[in-house]
């Protein structure tokens, strides 16, 4: 089964985090993301560019709308995202937990339902 790891923090600067204070956990993350790979379960991650550098574009209103930022304006960001390949809901509960993501902020574990692989959809669920 295929989960999504997505990374929902404070951003840096708002909780007064220096770069130095950043070193320790860029290590930690480092190693996170090797630990994964080493077990075979990493799909891809991404650490995303501070919401200052998003831009938010919808048709829902019929016409083309496109705002600096994102979409809410929450103390909680979306920062980054692991996709990992596990049995079940527990194996991801349990590399959750080990990401250093969890220690300053809050890891939403969502299952794929629909992957684009191979030039074409596969349902995953």
């Amino acid at each position: 089964m295929r989960y999504s790891l997505l990374l929902h923090n404070p951003e840096a600067q708002d909780a007064g985090v220096t770069e130095e204070d950043m070193a320790p956990f860029r290590v930690a993350f480092d190693n996170y993301a090797k630990s994964l790979e080493s077990a075979g379960v990493l799909i891809s991650a991404d650490i995303l560019q501070p919401v200052a550098a998003a831009t938010t574009l919808t048709l829902r209103n019929g016409s083309l709308q496109i705002q600096d930022g994102p979409f809410a304006d929450t103390k909680e960001q979306l920062g980054g995202t692991f996709v990992i390949e596990v049995p079940d809901l527990d194996a991801a509960l349990a590399w959750a937990e080990k990401c250093p993501g969890a220690q300053y902020g809050v890891i939403e574990i969502r299952p794929s339902a629909i992957v684009f692989a191979d030039g074409q959809w596969h349902n995953l669920t």
